[in-house]
């Protein structure tokens, strides 16, 4: 099993580089990847502790970039909801929760791959109709990072904006979800010695994808993503059907 961990901790480290380039944030990738280590009550509390700090560290170093108003009308439904999200979470079947984690996945990539340049328009409502969905799914299955992503690329925001406005919408839901987890039991104590760790890759991946993101293209880049989130939706409801895991 030592071999999954060590495995685990470098998608880590690569998940939150390609988080801060691609814009929808880690969570698309680390949470279903975990959830192929992990049953998804762990993945979900252990990506959310990454989660903190992959969210301060972009606050940090991108921190020229805030823009509050969006913040705001983002950020307050999306922490409320992903307070519901996170209850409700324990009271669902997880099994399902982790089908429709894999639907949705892809289902978006596959909507984003058809329609490149879909935008929503960027109107107080869809703002706040944004912060609420992707709010809920962040608590629900863990990720909904590309909702609000789809929500604010109708604002045109530079890259720095982009990525330092939808961190600091992230980070109250993250706290507050993990939060809940944790009061739900979903953290043992086996697995306390990752927190520094995890400290430590989201800081350092962070960075990577800062340096990396006026190196590459963003078009081409996120035509990869699309197709490594799409991939990985696909292989969840394989492992849901099937009853399998990469790791056991």
């Amino acid at each position: 099993m030592e071999y999954s961990i060590l495995i685990f901790l470098i998608l880590v480290l690569i998940c939150e580089a390609i988080g801060t380039i691609s814009g929808f944030g880690a969570s698309v990738f680390l949470v279903p990847l975990a959830s192929i280590f992990f049953d998804l009550q762990t993945a979900l509390v252990l990506s959310g502790i990454v989660f903190i700090f992959s969210s301060a560290s972009k606050i940090f170093l991108f921190r020229d970039g805030l823009n509050w108003t969006l913040i705001l009308k983002m950020g307050i439904p999306s922490v409320i909801f992903t307070i519901i999200g996170a209850y409700l979470n324990s009271k669902w079947n997880l099994v399902y929760a982790e089908l429709a984690m894999g639907i949705f996945l892809l289902l978006f990539a596959i909507t984003f791959w058809v329609k490149e340049n879909l935008k929503l328009r960027g109107d107080s409502w869809k703002s706040i109709s944004a912060g609420v969905v992707s709010g809920f799914l962040t608590g629900f299955i863990g990720t909904g990072g590309a909702i609000r992503g789809a929500a604010l690329s109708a604002f045109n925001l530079s890259k720095n904006v982009f990525v330092a406005t939808s961190a600091s919408i992230d980070i109250g839901g993250d706290v507050s979800r993990t939060v809940v987890y944790v009061a739900n039991g979903y953290l043992t104590k086996n697995y306390y010695w990752y927190i520094p760790g995890f400290l430590v890759l989201a800081w350092l991946g962070t960075f990577i994808g800062k340096k990396a993101l006026n190196h590459i293209p963003q078009p081409v880049f996120k035509k990869v993503v699309l197709v490594f989130i799409g991939l990985i939706g696909a292989f969840i409801i394989y492992g849901f059907i099937t009853g399998k895991k990469v790791v056991q």
